[in-house]
Formats: structure tokens, sequence, C-alpha cells
């Protein structure tokens, strides 16, 4: 397996978009397919090795990508043009390669990242919707926008979002800083959160956002959504925001 630590001659980086509605998520489980594994699968098939690839960050299951940023370590003397046209021939049709280059060793997708965007989809209208069953939150009670944006100001600048992630998360800091934040809505009822910070705990987005839908309700104001954060008690935090309506929407370096 080629690895930085092995100096394999080239370090390749890919942006990748995919719906994560089949997958267990990005990382490799043991009782599901992830994306991880298909795309480790279709590279060994271009390029004859056994390679590992890191991404910017885990997905969860469900959740989607319109940029996920990875590399990966190669031997392979295929042009970046053949790999990137070789993978996509071979990758399902929920996944694809949008870019790849070759890269400074040094680049790693996860430790380099400077920040990430995240956006959230909820569809907010009286009938249910069809196309987008798969891609976004439905609520049909009408939330209103102005106490939401209210809401997310507190989430803004350095905090310990302890009680806005998962008990389960694998990282002891739970602080993190939020750089910015907004609520924006369409005519047709489409209503997106994002949000982008310097690191993201796990269902840390999904959480905020289950706490931004109530207080949309009127069933909590903004110093209660404070109080929350002070607490630092999942406990304390609203209900977490269903993955499917959750995209990795951009990572900057």
């Amino acid at each position: 397996m080629n690895t930085p630590d092995t100096q394999a001659a080239r370090n390749i980086r890919l942006e990748i978009e995919y719906d994560g509605t089949a997958y267990c998520g990005w990382q490799w489980q043991k009782n599901g397919l992830s994306i991880q594994q298909v795309m480790e699968e279709a590279i060994g098939r271009i390029t004859g090795e056994k390679v590992r690839i890191s991404g910017s960050g885990r997905t969860d299951s469900g959740v989607h990508a319109l940029c996920q940023v990875a590399n990966f370590h190669t031997d392979s003397v295929l042009p970046e043009r053949s790999l990137l046209l070789g993978l996509n021939s071979l990758l399902p049709p929920d996944i694809a390669v949008r870019s790849l280059q070759e890269v400074d060793h040094d680049f790693h997708a996860r430790f380099s990242v400077k920040s990430k965007v995240y956006e959230y989809r909820i569809c907010n209208r009286p009938v249910r919707p069809v196309r987008e069953r798969l891609y976004t939150w439905f609520i049909w009670r009408p939330l209103d926008l102005e106490k939401m944006r209210e809401a997310l100001t507190v989430f803004r600048g350095r905090h310990d979002f302890t009680s806005f992630c998962s008990i389960h998360t694998d990282s002891e800091d739970h602080v993190r800083t939020i750089l910015a934040a907004a609520v924006d809505q369409t005519a047709d009822g489409m209503l997106t959160v994002t949000i982008e910070a310097d690191g993201f705990l796990r269902y840390m987005v999904r959480t905020i956002v289950g706490t931004l839908a109530y207080a949309g309700l009127g069933k909590c104001t903004r110093a209660d959504v404070a109080a929350i954060l002070e607490s630092r008690d999942r406990r304390n935090a609203k209900l977490t925001a269903p993955p499917q309506g959750l995209f990795l929407k951009q990572v900057n370096y």
C-alpha cells in the first residue's frame, strides 16, 4: 500500500461528487458499502495497486457531497486525464470524480484543510416533495425565517459544541469556530442553511439545523439556544435533522 511515508512517485488530488443515499458514509464500514471503499477499489483497478484514499472528512450514512476532496499516493505513470476518465468509467452513477490533478507530496486532503462548508436543505411547504425527497428534510409547518436567523447568530464564532454533536464523536476537543452561517429561502419553499467552520464534529450541522427548525416553529428562542450551547450537554439540544438534507459543499485549503 502506498502512503506518504513510502514516498510513492505521485500524490493525486481528487474532487468527488456523490449521492450518499445508498452508502453507509464516506469511511470504510464492516456493515455496509462506503464511498471510500468504492473509490479505492476503482483506483486499484486502474493503477494495479492497493491504495488508501484520504478524504477531507467523514460524511455519515445518507449524506451527500457536492465537492469532497481526497488524495492518494501512487506509482502509476498514467496521465491525469487517463486517470480521470478511467475512474469515472468504473464508478457507479451516484459517484463522480469532478477533477483530478497531481499535487505536492505535502498535501493531505484532511490535515491541510483550512475550512469546510456544509449546506442543509429543507423543503418547507404544505405538500411533500417527490423529486427532492432524498435530498431535503420535509417540514410542512411554516418556518419563521427571521427566528431561525436570530438563533443562528448564537453559533457564529468560537464555541464548545458539546451540546451539538454526537456523544459518540471521535474528537475529544469539541471547540470549533464557525466562520460564516446563513439561512436563505426561495419562492418554491426550499430553505438552505449554510455553515462554514474550521472543523465539524459528528452530527454537528444536523443538530444545529434541528435546533434552528425548532426556533423556526416557535418552540424555542434565541436565548434558549444560547443556554443550550452554554450547557455543554447534548441532552439539552433539540432533535438531529435527518441525513438526506445534508451536503458537503466546499473544502478550502
